[in-house]
């Protein structure tokens, strides 16, 4: 249960603390300034209530014992008839609240007060009080000190005592309400005050903070812009530099040195981007070139093949390896040159695809080609159409089944699946092969990716048989379609679920 408790008082905290630099300083700024306000606060009402009680005792000492001295002669009243005048006298002088006792060998024996309605002369002066307001008058010492009492029908008391004439004590009391209400006035005061000023210094510190930090806004917003863009590939368009304010200040220094890392940033890209270029233009004339000797090759190994005068064995067997290679070789230098133009930018077709045709036609060449592999589908009840190219479609389903047929061992499972939704139209190509190997996940739509040998031997995994471009491909065609291609793969389970945006 405590733990729950911190750990709530802790989300509170995280939700209250500001998280902006501009929530911090305003609320610094507004804290400082209410510690200043409380210290003054609290010094001038300590100030005012030690000056107002110092003359209260001044007056408890020019009062003297004249009213509880006055207690000590017949009567516990001064509306007795038998009161004689100058006692009546004595106590009309004294100040309206006035509070006298007598006290012989500790114990009280008289005390009154001064009425506050001077013109009622019959009001009865005696103060009731109890055991503990007893022993406190008791308890006061004389030392010609005043001391602070509570006493219970009249509250709060600035009293002196003083030595009787017959061995008794005469203590006078003045009430403290006029101090206290001073004070608290005061306190009333100096809390509106206070707080008025601290909504206004909170309002223009805010404005204060928004305009100091303007600069450093724009440099975020310019940060923000360049966290936005895609800087992996293609060309990139850095947005206009953010607004150097003075050098000489924190934010001038952070903004001049953001506008020279984006600077250093444009440049590598740009330098990038002429090195992909380079690369890209070198990849597609290279495979252009290419093909032309590659199918010279396998051209004359065939006619060489096929000459009737009788050729060794290992010869027919070099010319097969020759044939066999070139063909393998021309595959790849077609794959080459599509990833090339792909990365190009070359435009596709966008035409109506039916995409379940071509999931028929691309599982009959699958099983034509693996024939001990079990091929299944699952497709909807009516058609599915996809917006896009029809060539590239199927070239995308066939490396995948390829992939699937070729690192799988004999026997395995595969289904071909399509389903159509209101937002993208899924192809999902499932087996219950090894799976793919854990280390070669991250980058098996890279080009040239292949697994360890010995699962390649195995028949599970992405190994040997390929140039590694065929997930590639796939990857570079869904994208190039607007879609986007995810694996899923453990020991007995891999998923190639590729999404299309629908026709």
């Amino acid at each position: 249960m405590r733990k729950r408790l911190r750990e709530a008082g802790r989300a509170v905290g995280r939700l209250l603390w500001p998280h902006t630099l501009r929530a911090r300083l305003t609320a610094g700024l507004v804290v400082l300034l209410a510690v200043s306000c409380a210290a003054v606060g609290v010094a001038a009402v300590i100030e005012l209530d030690g000056f107002l009680t110092g003359r209260l005792d001044q007056q408890l000492a020019e009062v003297g014992t004249q009213f509880p001295a006055s207690l000590e002669h017949k009567g516990q009243t001064l509306t007795d008839h038998d009161a004689d005048d100058r006692e009546r006298g004595d106590t009309r002088r004294q100040a309206p609240g006035t509070f006298g006792a007598r006290l012989v060998d500790g114990t009280v024996t008289n005390a009154a007060v001064v009425p506050t309605d001077k013109d009622d002369a019959t009001t009865d002066l005696k103060v009731p009080l109890t055991a503990r307001d007893r022993r406190e008058l008791a308890a006061v010492p004389v030392n010609g000190r005043a001391h602070t009492l509570h006493l219970s029908s009249l509250g709060r008391y600035r009293v002196l005592a003083a030595a009787g004439r017959d061995n008794d004590v005469m203590i006078t009391g003045l009430p403290l309400e006029s101090v206290e209400a001073a004070v608290h006035r005061l306190e009333a005061v100096a809390a509106i005050v206070f707080g008025a000023a601290l909504l206004a210094a909170g309002f223009a510190g805010a404005l204060w903070v928004r305009w100091s930090l303007r600069p450093l806004s724009r440099v975020a917003a310019t940060a923000t812009q360049v966290s936005e863009l895609p800087l992996a590939s293609g060309e990139v368009t850095l947005p206009p530099r953010a607004p150097e304010s003075d050098p000489r200040s924190e934010v001038g220094k952070v903004a001049g040195a953001f506008n020279r890392m984006l600077g250093h940033v444009e440049d590598a890209l740009t330098h990038r981007h002429a090195s992909e270029e380079r690369l890209r233009s070198f990849a597609a004339d290279a495979s252009h070139e290419l093909r032309t000797p590659v199918a010279s090759i396998r051209g004359h190994a065939e006619l060489a093949l096929l000459h009737p005068d009788p050729v060794p064995p290992k010869v027919t067997r070099a010319l097969e390896r020759i044939a066999a290679e070139s063909a393998r070789m021309g595959v790849m230098v077609d794959e080459m040159l599509l990833l090339a133009r792909l990365d190009a930018g070359r435009p596709l077709e966008r035409r109506p695809v039916d995409l379940t045709r071509l999931v028929l036609d691309a599982i009959a060449d699958a099983r034509a080609a693996g024939p001990d592999h079990r091929w299944t589908l699952r497709l909807p009840e009516e058609p599915v159409t996809v917006t896009g190219d029809a060539h590239r479609l199927q070239q995308l389903l066939a490396n995948l089944l390829a992939n699937a047929r070729l690192h799988t061992p004999v026997g395995t499972k595969v289904t071909v699946a399509v389903e159509s939704g209101t937002e993208a139209t899924s192809l999902v190509v499932h087996d219950d092969g090894p799976g793919v190997p854990a280390e070669v996940q991250p980058g098996v739509f890279e080009r040239f990716t292949r697994a360890d040998r010995r699962r390649a031997e195995g028949g599970g995994g992405m190994g040997g048989g390929g140039a590694g471009l065929g997930l590639s491909i796939v990857a570079a065609v869904t994208e190039a379609h607007g879609g986007s291609v995810e694996l899923e793969s453990s020991p007995g389970s891999t998923t190639f679920t590729v999404q299309l945006p629908p026709g």
